[in-house]
Order: C-alpha cells, then sequence, then structure tokens
C-alpha cells in the first residue's frame, strides 16, 4: 500500500497551533513588502517603520533580505563608509563575491593572511556600499523579533535571496 504524503492543509493542522498562527501572518506580510514603493537607502522617509524586516533589489532581483529592531540605524550601516564588515554584512558577501573570495574562516587570522585587509577585498568592500546606496529598498512593520526572524527566512526562501547565509559560525 502506497503512503501519500501530506497535503499542506493537513501538514498544517499538524503544526503547534501557536506556530500556525506565526505562519500564517507571513504570506500577507510578504505581500505588503513587495508592494511597498521602493525607496533609496540613502534617503529614508520620516515615516520609516521602527522595526521590521527589508529587502534590496537591484534591477528587479531581489538580492538580500535582513530584519532589525530599528530598520533606520540598520539600513544605515549597510551604506555607510565607515562600516566594518561585520557591520554591513550585505556589501560584506558582495565585495567577498567580486575578490573571488569563496571559502570563508571564521578563525582569528594573522593580519598578513586575512584577505579582508587586502586587495582585491579593499577596494570591492567600499565599491558594494556604495552599490548598495543605488539598489531599491522595501519594507514591512514587525515588531516581534521572532515574526521577523520567521519573515526573514520565509522571505529569503521564497524570492530565493542569493546573498541570505543562514550558515551557523
Amino acid at each position: 500500500m502506497e503512503v501519500r504524503p501530506p497535503s499542506m492543509e493537513e501538514a498544517f493542522q499538524q503544526v503547534n497551533p501557536r506556530f500556525a498562527k506565526a505562519l500564517s501572518k507571513l504570506e500577507p506580510s510578504l505581500r505588503e513588502l513587495l508592494a511597498f514603493p521602493p525607496i533609496q537607502p540613502t534617503n529614508l522617509p520620516a515615516s520609516l517603520p521602527k522595526a521590521g524586516v527589508y529587502l534590496f533589489t537591484e534591477t528587479s532581483k531581489h538580492l538580500y533580505v535582513g530584519r532589525s529592531n530599528d530598520l533606520r540605524s540598520r539600513i544605515q550601516m549597510h551604506v555607510r563608509q565607515s562600516a566594518k564588515t561585520n557591520q554591513a554584512a550585505f556589501a560584506y558577501r558582495l565585495a567577498r563575491e567580486k575578490a573571488g573570495i569563496t571559502k570563508v574562516s571564521y578563525k582569528k587570522l594573522a593580519p598578513e593572511d586575512d584577505w579582508s585587509l587586502i586587495e582585491p577585498f579593499l577596494s570591492a568592500f567600499p565599491e558594494s556600499k556604495e552599490r548598495i546606496r543605488k539598489m531599491d529598498l522595501r519594507v514591512v512593520s514587525e515588531s516581534d523579533p521572532m515574526t521577523q526572524m520567521l519573515l526573514e527566512v520565509y522571505v529569503a526562501i521564497s524570492l530565493n535571496t542569493p546573498y541570505n547565509d543562514f550558515d551557523n559560525h
């Protein structure tokens, strides 16, 4: 006898009710995020929500999604000229790609072995922040940190954002 996998509705009914409730908010929030009129990360409106999820898009390609309890500060960090690699994760990933760095070590390295301190990464990192400054940005309000986290993952999976990294370090 062949066993068929449960339908989406059946699987959803098997999920913890509180988790199911959280999941039910994700698709409407994704639609709201995509409907948000694009803005520039360097020209944030006064009406920007305090907390939520944000999406960077370049030439209609969704590239990176993030979340924060302080959207204004977090978005500005992505494009600030003085932002360090640990403050501008998206620019860091773009710069690594441009510099041809595919393997990353999270061990403490000697300065001469740390690729983030030498060319071609050194010039690629500020160029990447400049590239992000020109991208379209969309945001959706979400104050609950747990829902922010679920929504960030949902958006990254749904839109197949290539620069999101959920690896453990």
